[in-house]
């Protein structure tokens, strides 16, 4: 991490980012800022990450590993008990600022300032706002429906959440959408919009897929934290569907929680694991650099997802990272996913979440020769492309830190560097 003299003699950032995660590599949201923080970079001028670590009882590393144009300061100090955590996080903006200072950034050098919109509130909105006269974009990943929380539109976190989204349509300079439906929201209302996926770096992916022969089985592979949003007790169900000769040639790893926490994390059934137990390994929470181990050692990754509103909001970032690792993906189509992944090329597309669709999607894999897996992953690789940050760097770092708002100057219209990139083919 540099230090504040560091930082002093480096050139002035002209982006500002700022997080509260395990920055740089923690998590989705953590690799979805640092790929965007490249992107954004401006030619010649570094960005500045300002990362507020979170309170859960693990420390920063004392000298993270990251890319050039990407500079980070960590702010200090945590925070015992739920009213002085609750005072950390109001003060957020502030100690923000103080930070700057100490590293002898001036705030009105800045030309841009980035945040996902978990992060958006009237305090920060103000502060950042007044203190640096530049436009504030907002980063909004999802759109949570009351259905998703036990106590509906009264869940808290809810509650935050559609606050956010409705001072971000009302406050922010700009947004970056993750898909088009929530694109469409922000359109609607004025702003200035640009879509942008999950970012991948197709650097990190040199090495191909090279699972066993597919003859010996498909080994599926489902990396994340589940809950209730991907229907990894449908994908058992479906498993179980198969004729038990077949049942036999498959083989699904999960990676991100481990057997004796699958009922509290997910929708997993337990009569349903313990049947197929000898077809599932449980890995537990794992490093990144495993899981793209696991993707190089898989068929297929699986992704399933009910039919609701926030699926179709929100864009799963296991795709893009399956793809550059050239482990095509098995999912049913919602969100834009269906811009990216044509079935028979980049994976197989199911007709929809059931356990009869995924048994179903399953049976074509078994069919599949290696000659048939092996140009289905090099196509998983190519569409990859489009999501690499380097493409999308010269429409973002406009957008994000240029005097203007959308790359075309409308200042209603939800642009996308995808279809430049040709993902409708």
């Amino acid at each position: 991490m540099p230090t504040s003299s560091e930082v002093d003699t480096a050139p002035p950032p002209r982006l500002l980012a700022l997080a509260a995660f395990r920055f740089p590599h923690g998590d989705a949201m953590s690799n979805r800022l640092l790929q965007l923080a490249r992107s954004a970079t401006p030619p010649g001028t570094p960005t500045l990450v300002v990362n507020d670590w979170p309170d859960d009882g693990t420390r920063p590393p004392a000298d993270p590993s990251l890319p050039p144009g990407v500079r980070l300061i960590c702010l200090g100090g945590g925070a015992h008990g739920l009213l002085a955590r609750w005072l950390r996080r109001r003060a957020r903006p502030l100690r923000v600022l103080a930070e700057l200072r100490r590293a002898g950034v001036r705030p009105r050098d800045l030309t841009g300032v980035y945040l996902p919109v978990n992060l958006w509130d009237l305090t920060t909105w103000a502060v950042l706002r007044a203190a640096t006269r530049c436009p504030v974009t907002v980063d909004v990943l999802e759109r949570h429906d009351p259905e998703q929380f036990p106590r509906g539109r009264l869940a808290p976190y809810f509650l935050r959440h559609r606050w956010s989204l409705f001072l971000a349509g009302r406050l922010a300079d700009r947004v970056i959408a993750v898909s088009e439906t929530i694109a469409g929201h922000f359109v609607r209302r004025g702003l200035p919009t640009l879509v942008v996926p999950p970012q991948v770096d197709l650097a990190e992916h040199t090495a191909s897929a090279t699972p066993p022969p597919i003859a010996e089985g498909v080994r599926l592979l489902y990396a994340g934290s589940a809950g209730p949003k991907d229907l990894l007790s449908v994908v058992l169900a479906g498993i179980r569907g198969l004729p038990r000769a077949e049942r036999d040639r498959v083989h699904l790893v999960i990676a991100g929680f481990d057997r004796d926490r699958a009922a509290s994390l997910s929708d997993l059934d337990e009569g349903l694991v313990t049947e197929l137990a000898d077809r599932i390994t449980f890995l537990g929470r794992v490093p990144r650099d495993r899981v793209l181990a696991e993707l190089r050692r898989s068929h297929f990754s699986l992704l399933v997802r009910p039919l609701a509103g926030y699926a179709q909001a929100g864009f799963p970032s296991k795709v893009p990272e399956s793809l550059a690792a050239g482990c095509p993906v098995l999912l049913n189509p919602t969100s834009d996913l269906g811009r990216y992944v044509v079935d028979g090329r980049e994976g197989l597309v199911l007709a929809g979440p059931t356990a009869d669709d995924v048994r179903d999607g399953l049976v074509r894999a078994l069919a599949l020769d290696d000659a048939a897996w092996r140009a289905m992953s090099r196509a998983a690789r190519e569409r990859a492309g489009s999501f690499d940050y380097r493409l999308w760097a010269p429409v973002v770092s406009a957008f994000v830190a240029g005097p203007g708002g959308a790359p075309d100057g409308a200042p209603a219209r939800s642009a996308s560097a995808a279809s430049a990139a040709g993902v409708n083919r």
